[in-house]
């Protein structure tokens, strides 16, 4: 896995900050989405279970299908741009998946805008809401990718199922352990226990900026994902260097 940050740079002051921002910035756009089309953009598994629910009525399977196939995408499209290239020899491009997820989450704010895709507000009825769904979740795979290479597997910040899970773990584990491993528990209790506050505090923006600016809201979180890129992935200490090394095995996605 080709990291760009270490598993002691995850932590530092420095780089916390960008896991909350990005974190924040996808419960922001989760939350105008919600208000938008009424269907989260970063829940995957709800998106499954639509899937399941939707093979008994027929009429919307294919664009769910879509937006399962677009966050897969999204995903992909981040491995081209940086484990394909190191295997490639060539320097990866850590920047380049959430500069992309910056620019496509500003044009959706501004395609919205310009009446290109449809009412905002309501459910999912026609083929503007979905191509809004299909395109924001590109973008969150895309998202979701480009922190979790770059971190070694350490940091994902669009999903909170994995992190609430792995925030009791490591709260037993600090409640229990002594010495180094009851320092790295709180560490990592405390990263993932601002991750969720994060995100839930994105949300609660979300909605407010999305009854306020209607599409143009998803122009803050496209500012937000830009600011994370500058503060840790534009920077790459040591030259152009890619850790290639499987994540820590005593710590999951966080």
């Amino acid at each position: 896995m080709p990291a760009l940050h270490r598993p002691d740079e995850i932590f530092s002051r420095r780089h916390v900050p960008t896991w909350i921002m990005l974190t924040f910035a996808a419960g922001c756009v989760n939350a105008i989405a919600m208000v938008a089309c009424e269907h989260f953009v970063t829940h995957v598994t709800g998106t499954v279970t639509k899937l399941g629910t939707e093979l008994a009525d027929l009429s919307h399977l294919r664009e769910f299908v879509m937006a399962l196939a677009c966050f897969i995408g999204g995903a992909m499209a981040s491995g081209m741009l940086i484990n394909a290239r190191v295997h490639r020899g060539k320097r990866p491009l850590y920047a380049a998946p959430l500069v992309v997820v910056a620019v496509t989450t500003a044009a959706v704010a501004l395609a919205g805008h310009a009446g290109l895709l449809g009412m905002f507000g309501g459910a999912l009825l026609d083929a503007g809401d979905f191509v809004l769904l299909s395109v924001l979740s590109f973008a969150s795979g895309l998202q979701n990718a480009a922190v979790a290479t770059s971190t070694g597997l350490l940091v994902r910040t669009t999903h909170l199922t994995g992190p609430a899970t792995d925030l009791g773990i490591h709260l037993v584990e600090f409640v229990c352990a002594e010495g180094d491993v009851k320092r790295s528990a709180k560490r990592h209790a405390l990263l993932r226990a601002g991750k969720i506050v994060a995100f839930a505090v994105g949300a609660a923006s979300g909605v407010t900026l999305a009854h306020g600016l209607h599409f143009l809201a998803f122009l803050v979180p496209a500012a937000i994902v830009l600011v994370a890129t500058a503060l840790s992935f534009l920077h790459v200490p040591n030259g152009d260097r890619a850790m290639l090394r499987p994540p820590s095995p005593s710590a999951a996605a966080l």
